[in-house]
């Protein structure tokens, strides 16, 4: 599962790479992967963390539109 939509919700809240990371409890390296697809299959854990940081839905943070 690639989120494709991490960085431009990311961005969308002003948050850093290393800020969002540091909100949601994970490594800055973990962030930079998944943002750029390295991980093929993220942990539910992780992307519950970063829905949760975001404020947004699991749903949202997978396939967010706009």
């Amino acid at each position: 599962m690639y989120l494709k939509n991490l960085a431009k919700l990311r961005k969308n809240r002003g948050l850093t790479q290393e800020g969002l990371a540091h909100k949601a409890g994970i490594s800055y390296h973990t962030l930079v992967k998944l943002e750029s697809g390295r991980v093929a299959n993220p942990k539910i854990e992780t992307i519950v963390k970063l829905a949760k940081s975001l404020n947004v839905l699991v749903e949202e943070l997978i396939n967010y539109e706009r």
